[in-house]
């Protein structure tokens, strides 16, 4: 029997989502309790990886057992799990339903805080810039659209097949003093958000000229773009499936 869990977690404390040796990531902890509970073996599959200090506010795992859960699963789970963890749903899937294959789009946010804020130092990037070129950022923004591969925004060493991605949504919005990037995609690359961020801001800074953002896509090279901005402002924010309603 397969189950589906819908879930979200805090990533500071994590070396990402995905095992590794020697450091603690939100899979092994979720491996674990679903272990020690189920008293066997349970390896649980995500619907992405997201690297050391990304937090998800909303995330998908799949694992298999050999018999029906009850229905106090998931308070039990959320009992062992750490604070930083919580799983809100355990969901009674198909067979064949893969929580990472089967997802058709991925959202994201990066949330920048103008000025400084203590209660947010672990969720936003904080930056004392006042004259960042919104409207500008919102029309580099667009220019994505236009299109599909990316591999200027990629780490350069992965171990990917193609660059290519859809991107069907990139904006920024303001709200006060917090600046957040909104962007969806049918797919993702390592290290795409927070480079496509960081190029986006040299744009607004007056670093880059839309024609020059351009060029550095067109280019096909890393080291044309901007930095990678830190992983804590960074969200992945909703995982669409066709085939079933997680709400």
């Amino acid at each position: 029997m397969r189950y589906f869990l819908k879930l979200s977690y805090k990533g500071k404390s994590y070396f990402g989502w995905q095992i590794q040796p020697d450091v603690i990531t939100v899979q092994e902890q979720i491996n674990k309790a679903i272990s020690t509970i189920l008293r066997q073996e349970i390896n649980i599959v995500g619907a992405g990886r997201t690297d050391t200090g990304v937090h998800a506010s909303e995330m998908y795992a799949h694992f298999d057992v050999n018999k029906e859960l009850n229905e106090n699963f998931t308070y039990k789970l959320n009992a062992i799990l750490p604070d930083d963890i919580v799983v809100y749903s355990t969901i009674l899937v198909d067979d064949k339903a893969h929580a990472r294959f089967d997802a058709t789009s991925r959202s994201y946010e990066y949330k920048i805080w103008l000025g400084r804020n203590p209660f947010l130092l672990d969720t936003t990037w904080q930056l004392n810039y006042k004259n960042i070129n919104i409207d500008l950022m919102n029309k580099a923004a667009k220019i994505l659209y236009d299109y599909e591969d990316f591999e200027c925004f990629s780490k350069v060493k992965t171990d990917v097949h193609t660059f290519n991605c859809s991107i069907t949504n990139a904006e920024w919005k303001q709200n006060g003093a917090e600046l957040t990037f909104y962007i969806s995609a049918n797919r993702f690359l390592r290290n795409m958000v927070r480079a496509i961020v960081g190029t986006l801001l040299e744009v607004g800074l007056g670093k880059l000229s839309l024609e020059d953002f351009k060029k550095v896509i067109e280019s096909k090279n890393r080291s044309k773009a901007g930095v990678s901005v830190p992983a804590k402002g960074l969200f992945l924010t909703r995982v669409k499936y066709d085939y079933i309603n997680f709400e």
